[in-house]
């Protein structure tokens, strides 16, 4: 069994905010009855349910496309100043689907889009390798090579953010790699991978050491890269990639559910704490935290003549192993 407004954002390009708004609008029916309860069960293998008179089915089939996003889009529906987005340059045949994250109007490079929703969520969430081509004004500082490498906290990070934003802390994760590929003083071009997506986060980060960020190309997410694919083109997955796509999501689904039921475990055995303690009030529970693993942190070997056959750039099992184009 699953809730109505988790069934529809699933098996469907709305998301769970767009399903929840639906159901109470009225647009949605279960076996032909309009139900405004998001919460209600419905039975993911015999459910028939519809928005605005188009059944919803339960399927895992969906379609991920790679495109070569070009400076001068932005990755939205609509633009209030009429800026181009990427759905002008789109095939009417992509106009539903999904992007998996954003590239800011100034940037270029690869983007994931695809027609369903849980795919697209559980790669935004995912900590999958993005790896980027960037070209910064100035040096790179030892003080950024000891960021990128142990991680970066800020209680203000609007350098580097979009004129409107408001100033806030921000945290970066260590970068899984970097390689400084140019360092001419007034210039210089870096290679890197981190795992986060946060809005505007590579500007920032560089930002915050004074460095301005003049170009920026995302060559690959999670192993699936841009190849030769021309700049406003389009291609789909190729099988092997659809195929660790695949195990990559039945791998966070079924940890997903394990979590979910950890959850109510331990929501259950502290109630039953409550009820037995509760009048001296001395007794306090609290979850044990749960140490993550933590990706290795590595640089790229450059202009290095020995290296080891097994070492491919990257760390999460989403890239396809057998693939030779897909090593460093």
């Amino acid at each position: 069994m699953m809730r109505l407004n988790k069934f529809i954002a699933h098996y469907s390009t709305y998301s769970r905010r767009e399903a929840d708004q639906a159901i109470l609008d009225g647009y949605v029916r279960i076996d032909g009855e309009i139900e405004k309860n998001p919460a209600v069960s419905v039975d993911e293998r015999s459910a028939n349910v519809s928005v605005s008179g188009n059944k919803i089915t339960a399927t895992d089939q969906f379609t991920v496309i790679v495109y070569n996003k070009p400076r001068g889009e932005l990755v939205t529906k609509k633009d209030p100043q009429n800026r181009k987005t990427i759905y002008d340059s789109l095939s009417k045949n992509y106009k539903h689907f999904i992007p998996v994250g954003r590239l800011d109007y100034a940037s270029e490079g690869l983007l994931l889009l695809t027609d369903a929703s849980r795919v697209a969520t559980a790669l935004m969430t995912s900590k999958m390798e993005r790896v980027y081509k960037i070209k910064i004004k100035g040096p790179v500082t030892e003080g950024m090579k000891i960021a990128m490498g142990e991680g970066l906290e800020l209680d203000d990070a609007s350098a580097g953010a979009h004129e409107y934003a408001e100033e806030g802390p921000m945290s970066f994760a260590p970068f899984y790699a970097y390689q400084v590929q140019k360092d001419q003083g007034d210039y210089s071009i870096l290679k890197v991978a981190i795992g986060e997506g946060q809005n505007r986060e590579l500007r920032r980060f560089f930002a915050h050491f004074g460095a301005e960020i003049v170009d920026l190309k995302r060559l690959s997410f999670g192993g699936i890269e841009l190849n030769n694919l021309p700049t406003g083109k389009v291609r789909f997955l190729e099988r092997n990639e659809y195929a660790s796509l695949r195990d990559f999501l039945e791998t966070a689904e079924k940890a997903a559910k394990m979590k979910q039921k950890s959850e109510k475990k331990f929501t259950g055995a502290l109630g039953k704490f409550d009820k037995k303690f509760s009048k001296d009030g001395k007794f306090s529970a609290k979850p044990a935290a749960k140490d993550e693993k933590k990706p290795t942190k590595r640089e790229f070997i450059k202009d290095k003549k020995v290296k080891p056959e097994s070492e491919v750039f990257g760390t999460n099992k989403y890239r396809p192993k057998t693939d030779s184009k897909f090593k460093k």
